[in-house]
């Protein structure tokens, strides 16, 4: 089967032998895959090894095969991949043994992916396979920050800058589904202009000064995913009391803030990941409900992958960007 991996520090699209599943495992046939952040630096983390590792944390696809006692699907079902492995139940923190799908367990940039039946589900019902296959890890991650973690209410107010990334634009959507009014920000006019489309009530840009344009508003909550060039910026606006819940660092991943500004101010500082397989399945239901939808950028065949990593490096997209086999 044709997949794309790291192997001797270069991305190759290769030949790989495809496995029978095991006891407990399903092969499955794969139709299409998100790309995310993560992928552009898995090649730094493994460096020149010669093992070929297999990208990808996102896909859906059909099961082709199941290996002995494999019972929770039929052959051809359509089915998601839980791009987060061995969290099983929401806790506070992931398990020791959690890994995510794509390095160094083989991903989902490939014609067909060999995972344990616990870590598959069913396609949403609304979903068509390019959404289906690029959704699970932005929006698992959203929700954890939005709902476990966050603890979001109707009638509050969220802020949360950079809009146009795959979480940002389902927590954006999911908080409205719950009736909070929703703030972002974007470094560029025009990209704040089309994100309109996701419903959020008021956009500014990166480079205004957010103290003085959001004197007005009363936030309740903030969700950082930007780090070092925002978290100050993000914190100087958060109501007395409020929370600000942290889920990635695209800038800077230390920073420095005031400490008795912040304890004075009676702050909550809160991190979070990814998110549990019962948390994959509310989230399922949840998105169902409310007819919630990836934003898709644009899509490529597995041969021009290449493509849509250059892509994805532009950050000029709004939205999701997949391949499909």
């Amino acid at each position: 089967m044709k997949a794309y991996v790291v192997q001797n520090g270069t991305y190759q699209l290769v030949n790989m032998p495809e496995l029978e599943p095991k006891a407990g495992q399903v092969l499955v046939r794969l139709k299409s895959a998100g790309l995310n952040h993560r992928d552009l630096k898995i090649k730094d983390r493994v460096g020149s090894k010669p093992e070929p590792y297999i990208l990808g944390s996102d896909g859906a696809g059909v099961i082709e095969k199941a290996g002995e006692g494999s019972s929770r699907f039929k052959m051809g079902e359509e089915v998601i991949i839980n791009p987060g492995l061995n969290w099983y139940n929401n806790s506070e923190a992931p398990p020791k043994d959690f890994e995510i799908v794509g390095v160094p367990f083989n991903g989902t940039f490939a014609e067909k992916i060999l995972i344990k039946e616990d870590f598959v589900e069913r396609v949403p019902t609304h979903l068509n396979w390019e959404e289906a296959g690029s959704f699970a890890l932005s929006a698992l991650t959203g929700y954890r920050a939005l709902f476990t973690q966050g603890q979001i209410k109707e009638g509050e107010t969220l802020f949360i800058p950079g809009v146009g990334g795959g979480v940002t634009s389902f927590i954006i959507q999911m908080a409205k589904a719950v009736g909070a009014k929703v703030i972002t920000s974007s470094r560029d006019y025009d990209k704040l202009k089309q994100a309109e489309q996701l419903g959020f009530d008021r956009g500014i840009l990166t480079d205004e000064d957010w103290k003085t344009v959001l004197a007005d508003e009363k936030i309740d909550m903030v969700i950082e995913s930007i780090g070092g060039a925002t978290f100050n910026k993000s914190l100087e606006v958060l109501k007395k009391g409020g929370r600000i819940v942290t889920f990635g660092s695209s800038t800077n991943d230390e920073i420095t803030f005031n400490l008795r500004s912040f304890f004075y101010g009676q702050y909550k500082l809160i991190g979070s990941t990814m998110g549990s397989r019962e948390e994959l399945r509310e989230l399922i239901d949840f998105i169902e409900k409310h007819n919630i939808k990836p934003l898709l950028d644009k899509g490529y065949p597995l041969t021009d992958i290449d493509k849509a990593f250059t892509h994805l490096e532009s950050q000029k997209q709004l939205g999701k960007i997949y391949i499909y086999m």
